[in-house]
């Protein structure tokens, strides 16, 4: 007969028939299941963490749950969900505690809010000595400064299908690939070329209004991350979270010691290797990460290939 192994290490077994829930219970595992084992919750769902090709398709009140709370793959509702094969899995909602998040959830229909893996373009960018710049002017003509940056990127992100996920101070996170995976680094990286662009149109007015020069790095890494709603109330957003983000902060970090103004990791530039100019390979190691990393200059856009005359590359100097 099928196992199913749950995270706290007890193991069960349990016929083709019976669903995930329904064994649970049988087997006095607390299991919580708020609609009475109906489909008319999320609450019993859980999330597989090995053996998913052992586990039946959804049916159709299963699909239609997952469809409208976006679950992943990999998890699925106890009261609906047979197994054929061993799994291993972890109950997703424990207490009154996770109930209560999970009514939060519904009640401001938070998109992806369980949570789901997701290859993506990540782009941080950064106002370089923006310390000394605040430091030096009232604190009215900051925040002027700072919108005023902050609106012609986020135009600039929104033009090159990538959403704005948090702004830090006098930097921004941005991603790409949420609702359109495709073309998802080029994305990035002519976003990160367009904001180069903004800031050197931008230099005029810094320099009549400040006497300074507005500068900044930008950075850009892709890969898996998980992307999901979180916060509370109304106050909930969409955002990334994993090793991926830490590394594209990194990457625009490096910046700085590799003196440049665009860097790019490894990982990215093999997504855009045919559309993108490059200036200086570096090799340098990422604060808090292990290992060496290869960092790539982007210059500017490839010029097309055909016999069209060649577009000027856009070229952004270190």
């Amino acid at each position: 007969m099928p196992r199913i192994t749950y995270q706290n290490e007890v193991v069960i077994e349990v016929d083709t028939v019976t669903p995930i829930l329904h064994a649970s219970l049988q087997h006095g595992i607390p299991h919580t299941h708020v609609c009475g084992g109906n489909a008319r919750c999320s609450t019993c769902r859980v999330l597989i963490l090995d053996g998913l090709d052992n586990v039946c398709p959804r049916n159709e009140k299963g699909q239609k749950m997952a469809l409208r709370r976006n679950f992943s793959p990999n998890v699925r509702l106890a009261c609906q969900t047979t197994v054929l094969g061993d799994v291993a899995l972890r109950r997703l909602v424990l207490d009154d505690q996770d109930r209560l998040l999970v009514d939060q959830e519904i009640a401001h229909a938070a998109p992806r809010a369980v949570g789901e893996e997701r290859l993506l373009a990540i782009l941080f960018s950064d106002i370089r000595d923006f310390t000394a710049f605040s430091e030096a002017h009232l604190p009215y003509d900051v925040i002027h400064a700072l919108n005023r940056y902050f609106s012609r990127v986020g135009v600039i992100v929104k033009q090159q299908h990538g959403q704005i996920d948090n702004f830090m101070g006098d930097g921004i996170m941005a991603l790409f690939g949420v609702d359109d995976p495709a073309n998802c680094a080029l994305n990035a990286v002519r976003a990160g070329l367009a904001m180069l662009r903004a800031v050197d149109d931008m230099q005029p007015y810094f320099e009549a209004q400040f006497k300074t020069r507005l500068r900044i790095g930008v950075g850009v890494h892709y890969g898996e991350a998980v992307l999901g709603a979180i916060g509370t109330g109304e106050r909930r957003r969409l955002t990334a979270i994993g090793d991926a983000v830490n590394v594209a902060s990194r990457v625009e970090s490096a910046n700085k010691d590799a003196g440049t103004s665009f860097l790019i990791s490894q990982r990215a530039y093999q997504q855009v290797s045919a559309q993108v100019t490059t200036g200086r390979h570096v090799q340098m190691p990422l604060k808090g990460k292990t290992g060496v990393y290869q960092l790539l200059e982007v210059t500017g856009l490839a010029a097309p290939a055909g016999p069209a005359p060649a577009a000027t590359s856009t070229h952004v100097s270190g």
